[in-house]
């Protein structure tokens, strides 16, 4: 049987037209002689309206069997509803069953994180976890537009690599045939080298890091964008990280209202994320959490609680440059006015959200990479191709990495990266 399905985000084409919905049964409550359906079909939500006097029996009858998370077909006309939260209201003419669910495990009924983690393929059909992954699906097509508009190139760089220049205690361990291989937990270095072809790129793709962290704010499994930009200054580097970042955000802002208001989300201090951002040095970050109360010394990585004491200063995300050469990686460029410390950035986004985005100039003397190389005791026959990049027409680059299920978890004001992704993976969660 052909079917010329509506969607549901689609109804206000269709105001007094006859229309067609495949959907789940997502609630269902009855006054006298009228059904009141709580209908879903991913697209939305819309509220099925079938009262007893206007449609034949078999519907009435058929409506009664639903119960939640049953499959149907639905039809009846669209009507403008200015009490409902999307605006329209369905009054139902017919129901074709597709299938009555019985005993849907997640009920209106409060339910732990436990089970409701163990039935994540399901948790995700509830209202508030599929705003979240609408709202995700927006930030991945404003990153995409904003690349695009700028002429980067997307690049796909490996998940299996040979080794690490950062250090392999973090990675995951597998066999490639006869050689040791690892999960990647950044494709930085191949993007350097897609930059010396390309010019501009950026690589958006999973990450694994094998930390046995269980904060709020970490992911075994995660997705990263890794720009990379041939002939670009750290200034120059910050510039694009604010355009990108405030472009995003005005994004849901703009795509995303009913996802926000589902989430309840304070949508003004979004509103005030439009660049320039303020920037605040390594030095001054550590006086400012020396004078209030912070043990904290000058060479030391800054932990969650130093993030977000920092960033409760800022109504906007804060840049912290210019951090220790020592606690950053090998291939960040030292500043020529004061070679201790590098030409870096970490992006703190506010409301106590921690980093989102990490970023440099990358060194482009051979001799001194040769000599990082050398302190940090790295393979050179592993990465002799990163050696080259140096070699063969090395040029000023800079690049930077932001964290896509951090960014999420802060637009959306989530508690716990978990929600971000469909299906996370968690320090002891593998499971579905």
């Amino acid at each position: 049987m052909n079917r010329n399905l509506c969607m549901i985000g689609d109804v206000n084409k269709h105001i007094d037209e006859s229309v067609m919905i495949g959907c789940w049964l997502h609630n269902i409550r009855s006054s006298g002689k009228i059904r009141f359906l709580q209908l879903r079909d991913g697209s939305g939500f819309i509220q099925g309206v079938v009262v007893k006097s206007e449609v034949a029996e078999q519907v009435w009858e058929d409506a009664g069997k639903l119960t939640q998370e049953s499959s149907l077909y639905v039809t009846g006309t669209v009507r403008e509803d200015t009490r409902s939260k999307g605006g329209f209201e369905l009054m139902v003419t017919g129901v074709e069953i597709i299938q009555v669910t019985t005993d849907y495990p997640i009920t209106p009924k409060e339910h732990g994180v436990d089970f409701l983690m163990d039935h994540r393929h399901l948790w995700i059909r509830s209202p508030r976890q599929r705003a979240i992954l609408v709202i995700r699906a927006q930030i991945i097509r404003a990153i995409q537009q904003f690349f695009d508009e700028r002429n980067f190139h997307l690049v796909d760089p490996p998940i299996l690599t040979p080794s690490s220049c950062e250090g392999t205690t973090n990675l995951f361990h597998t066999k490639y045939f006869d050689e040791d291989a690892y999960l990647t937990q950044s494709g930085q270095l191949y993007m350097e080298a897609a930059a010396m072809a390309l010019g501009r790129v950026y690589s958006f793709g999973p990450t694994f890091r094998a930390e046995k962290s269980k904060t709020r704010r970490h992911l075994i499994e995660f997705w990263m964008i890794e720009p990379e930009m041939a002939f670009v200054t750290h200034e120059e580097n910050l510039q694009v990280q604010e355009q990108f970042v405030s472009h995003i955000v005005q994004s849901v802002l703009q795509n995303c209202r009913k996802e926000l208001e589902t989430l309840e989300r304070d949508t003004t201090k979004l509103e005030q994320v439009v660049g320039p951002f303020p920037r605040i040095t390594y030095d001054e970050a550590v006086r400012f959490l020396q004078e209030n109360g912070h043990e904290f010394e000058w060479g030391e990585d800054f932990g969650a609680p130093h993030e977000t004491a920092i960033a409760e200063k800022y109504e906007k995300p804060v840049f912290i440059t210019h951090y220790p050469t020592e606690i950053k990686a090998f291939y960040m460029k030292p500043d020529p006015a004061r070679p201790e410390v590098v030409l870096c950035a970490d992006m703190i986004a506010p409301e106590g959200y921690g980093e989102i985005i990490g970023g440099s100039q990358r060194i482009d003397d051979p001799e001194l990479m040769e000599e990082r190389f050398r302190q940090h005791e790295l393979s050179k026959e592993a990465y002799q191709w990163y050696l080259d990049l140096r070699k063969y027409g090395s040029v000023p680059h800079s690049g930077f990495g932001l964290g896509l299920e951090r960014t999420v978890a802060w637009i959306c004001g989530l508690d716990h990266v978990r929600e971000t992704i469909p299906f996370p993976r968690l320090l002891y969660r593998l499971y579905p």
